[in-house]
């Protein structure tokens, strides 16, 4: 199969990485957690189907997105964003020193620790660098996937940073905040 023809809805190896879930499940629980993964049958790896599928607005859903670190392209650079949130390049580029640079297809597993659809700030491989966006701090929860495309996890906005063990909240997105307001809540 080609790496770009695979979608979160479509490919079953996207889908199923149980030990994914449970490494996340362990991270969590290692750093105090006590809530419980919500599991699916069907796929919740994008942010309109995780939404679904939890019952909430899709700007709660917790999309962790991956790039090439521009310190050691090597390794990946996570930013847990609010799902109506954006990247913008020039935020981005100010606060890591690069461009963003989306991780490709098949360097999503090994750099992040999870498939594709199940990308998520728990558990990932040393060295990795995650970064908590401003978007989040709007809500008092928010889901992130666990590990899998068939898998979220309730966190509280205010332990995420402890939970995910990030590196710091950023501010590097764009299109979610009211018209005119240009600081962070």
């Amino acid at each position: 199969m080609v790496a770009s023809a695979a979608t979160p809805e479509t490919d079953t190896a996207v889908l199923e990485a149980p030990a994914s879930t449970e490494a996340a499940r362990e991270h969590l629980l290692e750093r105090g957690w006590s809530g419980t993964i919500l599991e699916f049958e069907e796929s919740s790896a994008t942010v309109e189907l995780a939404a679904a599928k939890v019952g909430t607005e899709p700007a709660r859903i917790a999309k962790t997105l991956g790039f090439y670190d521009p310190d050691a392209p090597e390794r990946a650079l996570l930013v847990v964003a609010a799902g109506d949130a954006k990247v913008n390049g020039g935020a981005f580029k100010r606060q890591f020193g690069g461009k963003p640079r989306m991780l490709r297809g098949e360097d999503v597993l090994a750099l992040t620790g999870h498939p594709i659809g199940g990308v998520c700030p728990f558990a990932n491989p040393e060295g990795t660098r995650v970064f908590l966006d401003e978007s989040l701090r709007r809500f008092e929860t928010v889901y992130p996937a666990a590990g899998t495309g068939t898998s979220a996890v309730q966190v509280a906005v205010a332990a995420f940073d402890a939970l995910s063990g990030a590196d710091g909240w950023v501010d590097v997105t764009t299109g979610w905040r009211a018209e005119g307001d240009t600081e962070a809540p």
